[in-house]
């Protein structure tokens, strides 16, 4: 199937490119401990607009309470916001109206099963039009501590500008391809009263925190400071802002999927300048929240475009179709502990 063909349907559901899943008695989300039939997933997530992604479970929690906030969500009385992926042990997911925020671990294989697996919920769910946010943390070329940057496009360790899987024992390439519209209309939304710059720039995807980033402080490194500052100039000269572990298979699979996808992250150094976060935690977790406000104004434009702010249904609570198959997807979640 060709690029041309990547479009969703004319409903705005998402395409799910594998006929096997349809032969299936039911589809087990072994990761996010949830099953097509073991849960009304159109009931459940049908409404879904927005799933933002970042690393870690609290991050997500935080964002979660946060959008609650600037969209005026309102729980029910007596209740708080439900971790939907609890028995999964890997990930944490929660709903806040048509907004949902999951972490995603960190690095490419992480994201990677995280991806295939919210691809085919939006699927199983019937959800229009979805849009995938990254909101994450990198390392800035170049670029002040706290700067947010905003993902035109993805490239690899190697120049690629593609997400390399063997498959088969064959290495597939997928263009990684971000949303142009999006991006624009992300930027649109910073502020000149932000305390903080917002570029937009190519994201380089490392696959190691450490030798694979160009850093001299980990267990190995055989290159000199030297050989590292070459690089990183090479890469800024290339038009690189920043480096991260997730950037190629985000933008690569939803691309694949015909979904619209974005990556907005906060610089956390300056790695021209060094390898190691200095600064103290109070500062980066003012950093993180930079993206997530950026994020909150475009769900929130979009809401208020549709006149959806104040009719927000659904807080994220199970709906069980079958109890029987509930428990057997808990049993095969708890498995892959």
């Amino acid at each position: 199937m060709s690029d041309e063909e990547l479009d969703e349907y004319p409903d705005g559901t998402v395409k799910l490119r594998n006929p096997h899943i349809e032969l299936m008695d039911q589809d087990i989300l072994y990761h996010i401990a949830l099953g097509s039939e073991s849960h009304d997933l159109v009931e459940m997530f049908g409404d879904v607009k927005f799933v933002c992604m970042g690393g870690t479970p609290n991050r997500m929690k935080n964002f979660a309470h946060f959008i609650m906030e600037e969209i005026g969500y309102k729980l029910p009385t007596g209740t708080d916001l439900m971790d939907i992926s609890q028995y999964s042990y890997r990930y944490s997911m929660y709903k806040v109206g048509p907004v949902i925020a999951v972490s995603h671990g960190m690095g490419v294989p992480s994201i990677g099963i995280l991806l295939h697996e919210m691809i085919k919920l939006m699927y199983h769910a019937k959800a229009q039009d979805p849009v995938f946010i990254r909101i994450g943390t990198c390392g800035g070329l170049g670029l002040e501590p706290g700067t947010v940057v905003i993902s035109d496009q993805a490239v690899d360790g190697l120049g690629n500008y593609s997400y390399s899987v063997p498959i088969l024992g064959e290495v597939v390439k997928r263009p990684a391809k971000l949303d142009k519209k999006i991006v624009r209309e992300l930027k649109a939304l910073s502020s000149v009263d932000d305390p903080y710059e917002t570029v937009v720039g190519t994201t380089m995807c490392a696959e190691d925190f450490y030798e694979g980033q160009g850093r001299i402080d980990g267990a190995f490194c055989d290159y000199t400071e030297v050989d590292k500052q070459n690089y990183l100039e090479k890469l800024v000269k290339q038009g690189v802002k920043n480096i991260e572990m997730e950037a190629t298979p985000f933008a690569a699979l939803t691309h694949h999927a015909g979904i619209k996808a974005a990556i907005v992250c906060v610089t956390l150094l300056n790695r021209l300048k060094g390898d190691q976060v200095a600064a103290p935690k109070e500062v980066i977790n003012e950093y993180q929240e930079r993206p997530q406000k950026l994020v909150a104004r475009y769900i929130k434009k979009y809401l208020q475009t549709k006149g959806r702010l104040c009719s927000l249904d659904g807080h994220g609570s199970m709906a069980v179709k079958s109890p029987r198959r509930f428990k057997l997807v808990q049993q095969e979640s708890q498995t892959f502990e």
